[in-house]
């Protein structure tokens, strides 16, 4: 997993998406299964269940505008979108090993980066990008995050940025709306 360093910080980033590109749009929709073992107890594979439609690399593949690197920053990774809104996402599928967001409450915390032609973070340090979250195979809470911060690395230029605080592993979509445009992907959130 690469680290970047942002105007925030150095933050680490690992990413999941893809789905089917339109200018505007690009949604991909699914439900997906918790395997059940032992006496009752849930578990969460490690890998994307096959009933869980992970975002995978487009083909033909998405390559962002210049000045923005035409090559993601590791094999492992992919840009998925449009010149409108993009993301950077593992191949994959999965974010995997992510940390609890707080010792008290049960939930995994993961960085997603936002890209979109023309946006600098100096001119729009508080992006109004929102992103919303839900769980596609089980019941559990929604999430929504009104606000965005911004940072700057000098191979990746500007870009927006958000916490995305899952309460519970398992199969989610992901959906980031920025100045009437929206993005949408499956990742599998594994132990």
């Amino acid at each position: 997993m690469p680290l970047f360093r942002s105007g925030i910080g150095i933050v680490l980033v690992t990413f999941v998406a893809g789905a089917a590109a339109t200018s505007n749009r690009a949604t991909q929709r699914a439900t997906a299964v918790i395997s059940r073992s032992g006496a009752g107890t849930a578990t969460i594979a490690n890998d994307p269940s096959e009933t869980c439609p992970v975002t995978r690399p487009p083909d033909p593949p998405f390559v962002p505008p210049a000045p923005y690197p035409a090559e993601p920053p590791s094999e492992h990774q992919f840009w998925f979108g449009t010149q409108r809104l993009w993301t950077l996402l593992p191949v994959d599928g999965a974010w995997r090993g992510l940390r609890p967001y707080s010792p008290t409450t049960p939930g995994f915390r993961q960085k997603v980066f936002w890209w979109r032609k023309g946006y600098h973070c100096w001119g729009d340090p508080k992006p109004e990008l929102t992103v919303e979250a839900k769980r596609l195979n089980a019941a559990a809470p929604s999430f929504f995050i009104p606000r965005a911060t911004c940072g700057y690395e000098q191979h990746l230029k500007s870009f927006m940025l958000v916490g995305a605080d899952f309460p519970t592993r398992g199969c989610w979509e992901v959906t980031g709306r920025f100045k009437g445009d929206e993005m949408t992907f499956v990742v599998w959130v594994a132990p």
